[in-house]
């Protein structure tokens, strides 16, 4: 199933507004299996695109090709960036990245985690810092290891909205139970990446529903 999460070009500004921006934020949810450790868990996982009428980045690649590209439709994919390499999340981002005929992206860290899943490597790196550019807006990279050592978040002050991936969820941190994860890590990564974003800003996660920054500050533990 798939939703419009702003509507039709529109980003939550007055229409009286002529700087508002071009860009949305598109969304479904695949359902599918995640493993690791010698264990397997049936899963719902949010798929974000993020652009406009032209051109989009798909933000992970779960379970369903299809639903994806049904989702980006005729738009351009600028890149398929990966919150981080468990395989509910980049399982199908190398036959999406194809498709699409755009570059799959991740954090180099991650790179131990995406070998249990994938044998080539993803096509580039994200880096702390890196500005993706997509529509009239901006994705800022934020590294934010604990749930995978390669974890990252993508923030948009443009749109007031962070993509969390399994960093921070409605509810709290990521988990951080099993190989390649560290629970004062990721507690760390929150309180030093994501606190400091303005107390409204929207958290899209990598599973459940949406939640905000101030929402959340009492949730770390």
């Amino acid at each position: 199933m798939s939703s419009r999460e702003l509507g039709d070009g529109d980003d939550g500004r007055s229409d009286g507004d002529d700087d508002r921006s071009r860009a949305r934020i598109d969304h479904t949810i695949t359902s599918g299996t995640f493993s690791l450790d010698g264990q397997t868990f049936d899963v719902d996982n949010n798929v974000w695109v993020v652009g406009d009428d032209e051109e989009c980045v798909v933000i992970d690649a779960p379970h369903d090709v299809g639903e994806i590209l049904e989702l980006v439709g005729e738009r351009r994919v600028i890149a398929v960036l990966c919150t981080h390499a468990h395989d509910d999340h980049v399982r199908f981002a190398p036959e999406l990245g194809h498709a699409v005929e755009a570059p799959v992206l991740l954090h180099p860290a991650d790179l131990p985690v995406w070998r249990l899943t994938h044998a080539d490597p993803p096509d580039g790196d994200l880096a702390d810092g890196q500005q993706i550019p997509i529509a009239d807006i901006a994705l800022e990279v934020l590294h934010t290891p604990g749930h995978a050592p390669g974890a990252v978040c993508f923030y948009s002050p443009d749109l007031g909205v962070v993509f969390t991936g399994d960093t921070l969820f409605n509810g709290g941190p990521g988990a951080t139970g099993r190989s390649f994860s560290d629970h004062d890590l990721i507690v760390a990564s929150i309180k030093d990446r994501l606190m400091s974003l303005p107390g409204d800003t929207v958290v899209k996660t990598g599973h459940g529903d949406d939640t905000t920054i101030d929402a959340e500050r009492g949730h770390l533990d």
